[in-house]
């Protein structure tokens, strides 16, 4: 079964974090909703954080996980949200099993097809060779060479744990990311749907839905409600988490 992080009382509220994420991304928010009544479960997907590792990486498998993962906690309608990869499989698993669903968040994402766009990245982990038994700060000199944003570098580092003393390695499943990347980009099916309450939110700076993407958001979830937060680009919720949260609370308390 999928790890998680769980805190708090109240309503069932999931939360599934993007590519290359872990439940620690949502650390700071997952307390406050967790402190405004919510029982969080934060998950770490299967090939992140402290999940299993596994060479199936799909979002049927990754729906089935979360499925997996509500009946082992006794979760009959959780509210969902997911950022980017998360995102998608929230989708995913709202058009399957909408029964299974009470109100859904999907974090600058849309359900259309994304080509692959993640190269500088996966090179930049890639050439990372832990047999030299690099520190953190020679990881990060490596990572710079392929990623000019620090702070995508600083989101990355924080996959870095010590594997052994003297050892650091990757948490993420690095080499099944390398052969299943397009995976990633998938779209809904055609006549895919979820009926039930959905709130899009977008960085007003990212490029992830624009407004033409509006309309196959309405034919997948004809009663979805499209926003912007503010100053933001794709990690929305962390350069911009006091809208992020009051958007969030309002929909999820409506």
């Amino acid at each position: 079964m999928l790890h998680s992080r769980i805190e708090g009382e109240g309503k069932p509220l999931l939360i599934i974090h993007g590519f290359l994420g872990t439940s620690d991304n949502w650390k700071t928010l997952s307390g406050q909703y967790a402190a405004d009544g919510f029982r969080v479960h934060a998950l770490d997907m299967r090939n992140h954080g402290k999940s299993f590792h596994s060479d199936e990486f799909t979002y049927d498998a990754m729906v089935q996980d979360v499925l997996d993962y509500c009946d082992g906690h006794d979760l009959n309608k959780p509210d969902i949200i997911g950022h980017s990869m998360g995102g998608k499989v929230t989708m995913f698993f709202a058009v399957k099993y909408p029964e299974r669903v009470n109100r859904i968040v999907i974090a600058d994402i849309g359900p259309k097809y994304y080509r692959p766009h993640h190269q500088d990245i996966l090179a930049g982990l890639n050439a990372v060779d832990f047999s030299a038994k690099p520190e953190r700060s020679d990881v990060e000199a490596i990572l710079s060479q392929y990623i000019d944003d620090a702070g995508t570098r600083q989101f990355l580092m924080k996959n870095l744990y010590w594997k052994e003393p003297g050892q650091l390695a990757f948490r993420f499943n690095l080499p099944v990311f390398n052969e299943k990347i397009d995976a990633i980009g998938q779209a809904l099916p055609d006549g895919s749907t979820f009926e039930g309450p959905a709130l899009f939110l977008r960085g007003d700076k990212s490029a992830y839905i624009r407004d033409q993407d509006f309309t196959l958001i309405k034919t997948h979830f004809p009663n979805a409600e499209i926003k912007d937060i503010a100053n933001s680009g794709h990690w929305l919720h962390a350069e911009n988490p006091k809208q992020f949260m009051e958007e969030t609370l309002l929909f999820l308390n409506a």
